[in-house]
């Protein structure tokens, strides 16, 4: 049985951010019914790779759901709204502030239409505060939250991530509070207002970087290859240096290509053995002795040198020439993988982590699969949905409209857009 099954979700998300919350839940057996303009979620056509096809930044995130056009600014879409409304556990949306307020439908409306109803909202900066009118995008997240500030080399300038930890990552927050407000409301019998901003979740996700943040009052970080010192502030960008109790960094290997580095980490229980494999091939038998690196605090004041003869050794292997000599040595590493690694790695394949599809618009493509294992109810990955695919199905199977009335909304034009004059 699917975890969720029996949950549904009314899903008025667009772009990345609402979808990945939405597509997870779906994964994990909720109904979810993707409630869209009679023009389609924009990602539909965004960044489109084959033409008059759904784009992958669309079919990538709307797995596993239904599509229902209705256009809310038509009466007869309105009551299809309230219908569904009436008809779902779950409401999400990620319209900009005071949109979906403007259509008439305030929390309060939402709560009274359907006391027990959950809804989800998704906001750059949250609805209070001197930030909350404002337009965010992932990059946007990114600098505000605290995570492009703390990213890259010292002398160069912020980066952002290549992880989505704006977009993507508010929404598996989002699915965290969704979650725990339907087991509260199943509980009570009473929804609840969940939101979350942007900002506040790359906040959360760069934790660790709050954690340095408070102990630079008190002294130096000693495990930062960069200068630090009590009173600086903030916390600066270190490059790869690991973040934690124990020295980390980014080797290169042979051939030196852009992805050709493993990232290894030097914990102080693996040091000698560590030294006694790498340093009789770089002329230094007795390397685990060397009064340089002898403590963690050693090699902490030294890790320069000490990342300058690892790298030396590195460069007559490759990256998984390198993770095969340190593995049995139980050194932390992985190779730095590529898109290209990642999409033909057999471990990757044999935990359906990549995994092909079929679509009618486009034909086979593949997805990221379902990072979240349930031993009892696997995840059954299937295509986006095409733009109104589910209509009729909905009006029917969902809100129960006859034929008569099913003719009678689409007549009224509440499932496309006025014709043009």
């Amino acid at each position: 049985m699917e975890a969720l099954k029996g949950v549904r979700i009314l899903d008025m998300t667009h772009v990345q951010a609402g979808p990945t919350c939405s597509q997870l839940l779906a994964w994990m057996g909720a109904d979810v019914i993707k409630f869209e303009p009679p023009q389609g979620d924009a990602t539909r056509g965004q960044l489109r790779d084959i033409a008059n096809a759904d784009s992958l930044y669309f079919t990538m995130l709307n797995c596993n759901k239904r599509s229902i056009t209705v256009n809310m600014k038509n009466p007869a879409g309105k009551k299809v709204f309230i219908d569904l409304v009436k008809r779902c556990d779950i409401l999400m949306e990620n319209f900009g502030p005071g949109v979906l307020d403007r259509f008439g439908f305030t929390w309060d409306k939402i709560h009274e239409i359907n006391p027990k109803i959950v809804m989800g909202s998704i906001k750059g900066f949250g609805s209070s505060g001197p930030y909350s009118d404002f337009k965010a995008y992932e990059n946007v997240a990114q600098a505000m939250g605290g995570a492009m500030s703390t990213t890259g080399v010292p002398e160069g300038p912020p980066f952002v991530t290549g992880a989505q930890i704006g977009d993507s990552g508010t929404g598996l927050h989002l699915a965290i509070g969704l979650l725990a407000a339907l087991h509260q409301a199943n509980r009570t019998g009473q929804g609840q207002y969940v939101e979350v901003a942007m900002m506040d979740g790359v906040m959360n996700l760069c934790r660790v970087k709050w954690r340095d943040h408070q102990r630079l009052e008190h002294g130096g970080l000693s495990e930062y290859s960069v200068p630090t010192h009590a009173g600086m502030g903030e916390t600066p960008r270190a490059g790869n240096d690991s973040g934690g109790g124990q020295l980390g960094n980014a080797i290169q290997c042979k051939p030196g290509g852009p992805n050709d580095f493993i990232y290894i980490v030097v914990q102080e229980a693996v040091w000698n053995a560590l030294a006694q494999s790498i340093g009789p091939s770089l002329g230094l038998p007795e390397l685990a002795s060397d009064p340089r690196f002898a403590t963690i605090a050693d090699r902490r004041k030294n890790q320069s040198q000490m990342w300058d003869l690892i790298t030396r050794f590195a460069a007559n292997h490759t990256k998984r020439e390198f993770m095969m000599i340190l593995n049995p040595l139980n050194v932390p590493c992985g190779p730095i993988m590529s898109t290209q690694d990642l999409a033909q790695d057999e471990h990757v394949r044999g935990r359906e982590m990549y995994v092909e599809l079929d679509h009618p618009q486009r034909g086979k493509w593949w997805n990221v699969g379902m990072p979240i294992k349930l031993s009892a109810s696997p995840a059954i990955i299937k295509r986006s949905p095409t733009l109104g695919e589910h209509n009729d199905e909905i009006l029917q199977q969902v809100l129960g409209y006859g034929p008569a009335e099913m003719a009678q909304v689409k007549e009224a034009g509440a499932l496309s857009l006025p014709p043009k004059k």
